[in-house]
């Protein structure tokens, strides 16, 4: 993200931002986005909204005599207008998450870099900044997110890359990705089960569907599977279960969702 902000300069490979090459013309590139960073400090805490957004409007070359109008628009925007004169340190978390995204449409921007988000957000915070995201959307910028929630992605993005030490594993549109899991239903299931009895469960489940993955927790040995019919997976889910000793506790079944087809690409195992 910070190679196509010009922040970070590639040590291999290529970059095309909007057609234009940052390195030939990094100019070029930071005239047409706005960026929102995470972990960085981008406000200032003793400003107001409105100073910051004045400040920075001059970094950005924005001409004085659009400043006005742009801040006003930047404000509105993301809904900060009534609390523009208040300091950001009286700001709450998602208010200043609301006014970086401000900060990043001040160029009035083709390409918009955000980069989670809503991480560290309330809920009610997280969607108002995903209202936000649809909006830009609909005006026809190009709205480039990062994110590690799978759920966001599948409401937001027209397509989605998934990526895995560094690569991309998968691109394509969210419906798409969802069509990778051979599958038409997900069913998870926690059977109660002694320590010696969870493999003959896990062997009989599988004579009826993919054991996407399971894990043993106290006594409780939680299974994902995939298949086509859970009508007739759950009858035999439990009999499977019954015919070892094991007791069905829950049963849920669920959708394909893009957070399937992460772990699918890219395994089970926890990443540092």
């Amino acid at each position: 993200m910070k190679m196509l902000a010009t922040l970070l300069i590639p040590t291999s490979g290529s970059i095309r931002v909007l057609g234009i090459d940052p390195l030939e013309r990094p100019r070029d590139v930071r005239a047409r986005l706005g960026a929102m960073l995470s972990g960085e400090r981008s406000l200032y805490w003793k400003l107001t909204a409105r100073e910051n957004l004045e400040y920075f409007a001059a970094l950005y070359h924005v001409p004085p005599k659009e400043t006005r109008a742009r801040i006003e628009r930047a404000l509105a925007a993301v809904k900060l207008s009534d609390r523009a004169d208040d300091y950001v340190e009286r700001y709450s978390t998602g208010m200043r998450q609301r006014l970086a995204l401000a900060r990043a449409l001040l160029p009035d921007p083709q390409l918009v870099i955000l980069d989670e988000p809503t991480v560290g957000l309330d809920p009610q915070a997280a969607r108002d900044l995903r209202d936000r995201v649809r909006e830009l959307r609909a005006q026809g910028r190009t709205v480039l997110l990062t994110t590690h929630y799978m759920e966001e992605a599948d409401q937001l993005c027209d397509r989605v890359a998934i990526i895995d030490h560094g690569r991309i594993v998968a691109l394509d549109t969210p419906a798409a990705l969802k069509r990778t899991i051979r599958a038409e239903e997900i069913v998870r299931i926690d059977i109660g089960v002694a320590a010696d009895g969870g493999r003959q469960v896990l062997e009989r489940l599988a004579r009826v569907g993919t054991v996407a993955r399971h894990e043993r927790t106290n006594g409780t040995l939680a299974v994902t599977v995939h298949c086509a019919s859970a009508r007739e997976l759950v009858p035999a889910a439990f009999d499977a279960a019954r015919a070892e000793g094991a007791t069905v506790q829950h049963v849920e079944v669920v959708p394909v969702t893009l957070e399937d087809v992460f772990i699918s690409l890219t395994g089970r195992q926890l990443r540092e």
